[in-house]
């Protein structure tokens, strides 16, 4: 099948041109693969285009713009809820099935359309800020560290990230590599943040947390959508969106999205060479063929460069990665309370950087049934098989190399989850059990159990214990450093799965209808936590273990105050404290439990949306965030601001200030590619939102 080879963005005569090259092979390995993409922007060329794109839209705003195309049957907009109808959301990640958000035994907030809008934010990392006890930290221009309840890391292996159910979790290193999840925001319909183990239904390495995407069907982005603004740190961004409807089943919309970014600044000062440009493209399609048939199809395509700066204080050649996913899903309504649904989904991953290439092939389907059974039972279970092909090869500079090459890794699961009403309206019991067979370490077994007491409409108590794994990683397996003998680092085929027990109690409450407070306590306890051992070989070589245990507990509270009509105030706190300890006799280094101060033992977030007119929003934002011993980052305290005008119907402005408190500040730093933090400087940039 062929792929898209270079699309150059530039500005010609008319303002601006897209230009696809097709090409059938990829060059970055030896032999011919499937498909390949590679996307190549000139700066200049794209900023000429954006800043045409923001003077069509101000131009398009002046005069009569067309009204929206008209939907059918539109889904809720969450952004335009009363305030005391949000705890009503309904939501799908935390049992696989919808369920209310006030009555949801688990530890799960929700980001709204209007939270995204008003955040200010450009990247899915900034939005995750809105959650508490998510951990997020920008390493530099375009990397990111996240994760729940600790174990911090550019590969942060203990967090599940979904987008419409399509995992984006890599095998690679057991972690989630952010440049490659770029959502168009406009589109998010919601996202859910679940704080806490969700491997019952969702599997293996849902560990601390599981944060699930849902985009906007078709039918809701009839019409035309334009964004372009830039500014002094983001240099230039842009959607284009043009949604339709095909029949009255069927709708359709397709999308483009491009960026590029400046560099962070080193500590010491001077420029760390880590700009960016990026570009992808897609479509949805939402088919009702029948009553009872719901049928959805997505694919993407997406590419991009990211420069890289190491500690010899020179720039290697930029990394370069492009690829996409193909989604299918088919959803059938068997009755009141039952439904059936199959999905499929295809990925494809080529990175090329200074340590290694990465080409990653991966095929999934999904099966899903859910039922009731007599009055009191409704009953969730389904499977899947997951195949994992990829082919790593030495980088540049030689700096890692993977053995053997070439890898397949099968995944086959099973999960059966029961709600059981024991007292209507007021008492739930949801027990469930996950298992999965795995290539690398055979059967694995997750349990999990969920109690809700509901004693009035207004109050939420919750209660879970849970059994979850991490299973081994493609590098723990595979990975030698350096490239060539003598190595320092060794891989080990031997790994068990890293286990978590994890034990919550929560309260939900709305006590006024302009009050809703959420608070949720955990205590998890680990086991057989990967560390670098020592047990027999001379020099400085370690082998990958699982050496070491440990347990963290904390608290994570959010309120939402709605003061006045026009203004609403959101505060939240969290605190985590992690304790990790080797096991008696390992000869791993003492430095081995450093990952309990990667994460922030204390964070605080105060929030206020204020609409000064009708037309005329004022956004704040203040964040302190505790110091990173492990690290060396120091604590700091961050305020953004958002004004927001829209002086027409379907037109938006707005300015935004980041990180205004300081010059710049560091928030993390990884030894992968440079040891050197690099602080995140002030910025400011300017949007323009056009609909048609």
């Amino acid at each position: 099948m062929p792929s898209l080879k270079d699309i150059v963005v530039g500005s010609g005569e008319c303002g601006g041109a897209w230009i696809v090259h097709v090409a059938s092979n990829s060059n970055l390995n030896s032999k011919p693969m499937n498909s390949s993409l590679m996307l190549r922007f000139r700066p200049a060329r794209l900023r000429g285009l954006l800043g045409g794109l923001a003077g069509l839209a101000v131009a398009a705003g002046a005069g009569q713009g067309a009204e929206p195309v008209a939907q059918v049957k539109p889904p809720p907009d969450f952004g335009a809820l009363e305030f005391e109808q949000l705890a009503n959301i309904r939501v799908t990640s935390v049992s696989k099935k919808e369920e209310s958000l006030s009555g949801a035994a688990a530890a799960i907030h929700v980001i709204t359309p209007e939270d995204i809008r008003r955040s200010g934010a450009t990247s899915l990392p900034e939005l995750l800020r809105l959650a508490p006890g998510v951990q997020v930290a920008r390493i530099d221009a375009r990397r990111w560290a996240v994760s729940a309840r600790g174990f911090n890391g550019e590969f942060a292996n203990k967090l599940l990230i979904m987008v419409d159910g399509r995992t984006v979790y890599t095998p690679l290193f057991s972690g989630v590599q952010w440049r490659l999840v770029d959502p168009v925001l406009e589109d998010i319909e919601r996202i859910e943040v679940i704080r806490g183990p969700g491997a019952t239904v969702w599997g293996a390495n849902a560990v601390n947390g599981v944060i699930n995407i849902i985009t906007k069907s078709a039918q809701a982005t009839q019409g035309g959508l334009v964004t372009a603004g830039g500014g002094s740190e983001e240099s230039a961004f842009g959607v284009l969106r043009y949604g339709l409807k095909l029949n009255d089943d069927a709708f359709f919309r397709v999308y483009a999205k491009g960026g590029l970014g400046d560099d962070t600044r080193l500590a010491g000062g001077g420029a760390s060479v880590d700009a960016w440009q990026s570009g992808l493209g897609g479509f949805r399609l939402d088919w009702h063929p029948t009553g009872a048939d719901t049928v959805m199809m997505q694919g993407e395509f997406y590419a991009g460069t990211s420069d890289q700066f190491s500690s010899v204080a020179f720039p290697f050649d930029p990394a370069r990665y492009h690829g996409g996913h193909a989604l299918a899903r088919w959803t059938r309504e068997l009755g009141d309370d039952s439904r059936m649904s199959l999905q499929f989904f295809y990925n494809r991953n080529v990175l090329d950087q200074e340590g290694f290439q990465e080409d990653r092939d991966q095929y999934d389907v999904e099966f899903q049934h859910q039922f009731a059974l007599g009055t009191r039972n409704n009953l969730v279970w389904g499977g899947g098989y997951r195949l994992n092909l990829d082919r790593m090869l030495p980088g540049n500079l030689g700096t890692v190399t993977f053995l053997p090459v070439e890898d397949e890794v099968h995944q086959f699961n099973f999960f059966l989850q029961d709600t059981l009403t024991l007292v209507p309206d007021r008492l739930t019991f949801t027990p469930g059990v996950k298992l999965e067979l795995h290539e690398y370490t055979g059967l694995e077994v997750q349990p999990g159990a969920r109690l809700a007491w509901t004693p009035h409409a207004d109050h939420t108590f919750w209660a879970s214990v849970a059994r979850a794994v991490r299973t081994p990683s493609r590098a723990d397996e595979a990975l030698f450093a350096p490239a060539a003998a003598p190595f320092f680092s060794l891989p080990n085929t031997a790994l068990p799965a890293e286990r978590l027990t994890a034990c919550e109690l929560g309260y939900r409450t709305q006590p006024h209808p302009r009050l809703t407070l959420d608070t949720a306590l955990f205590y998890n306890d680990y086991d057989r936590l990967r560390a670098n051992d020592r047990p027999f070989l001379p020099g400085p070589a370690t082998v990958r273990g699982s050496q070491m245990r440990g347990e963290s507990y904390g608290v994570e509270s959010i309120a939402n105050w709605q003061a006045l009509d026009r203004w609403r105030l959101t505060a939240s706190y969290t605190y985590l404290n992690t304790q990790l300890h080797l096991d008696p006799g390992s000869t791993a280094a003492a430095t081995a439990a450093d990952p309990e101060r990667q994460s922030p033992r204390h964070e605080v977030a105060l929030r206020s949306r204020l609409d000064l007119t009708r037309d005329v929003e004022f956004d704040a934002s203040y964040r302190f965030v505790d110091s990173l011993p492990a690290l060396g980052i120091a604590a700091y305290h961050s305020v953004d601001l958002r004004l927001g005008w829209r002086p027409k119907k379907h037109l938006e402005l707005s300015l935004v200030g980041q990180n205004l408190l300081n010059s710049a500040h560091a928030e993390f730093r990884t030894g992968f590619v440079a040891p050197v933090p690099k602080e995140i400087e002030r910025s400011v940039y300017g949007k323009v939102t056009w609909r048609f």
